[in-house]
């Protein structure tokens, strides 16, 4: 049986709710640029000082990542107080803003296994003898 830490449960919960009212509240901004950002996670460390929130964009692009990061930044006080008032805790966590790495492996991955279906689906060519000649003629 695995041993569990105390309030180990209790951040991820916490986490998990911090993200759903980060993502409603990113709904009602009135900013275009964040129309593409999607809250994909938070975590909350053990004495609630700070809240990791992770992002990301739909199409993964840095420049894109980076200024979603600042329009979060900006954001930050208001986020905050969403938080404040929906989640009933006692102390809210200061929000720092990390695009989610995470996506881009999944991406990476997905082209590579893109990349092998197409291979295997090409016939495979024969070999060629070095001299110029076909090897199966010999």
């Amino acid at each position: 049986m695995a041993v569990r830490r105390r309030g180990f449960e209790r951040g991820e919960r916490l986490g998990e709710l911090l993200r759903e009212i980060l993502a409603e509240e990113l709904t009602r901004i009135d900013d275009d640029r964040l129309g593409l950002v999607t809250i994909t996670g938070v975590d909350v460390d053990r004495d609630l000082a700070f809240a990791d929130v992770y992002f990301s964009t739909v199409d993964l692009d840095p420049e894109t990542e980076a200024a979603a990061a600042e329009i979060l930044q900006r954001h930050r006080r208001r986020l905050q107080s969403a938080v404040g008032r929906q989640a009933h805790v006692r102390r809210v966590p200061s929000l720092r803003f990390h695009s989610d790495e995470g996506m881009h492996a999944g991406a990476r991955v997905e082209e590579i296994l893109r990349n092998l279906r197409s291979e295997a689906g090409r016939a495979p060519e024969p070999p060629q003898d070095p001299a110029g000649g076909d090897t199966a003629e010999q």
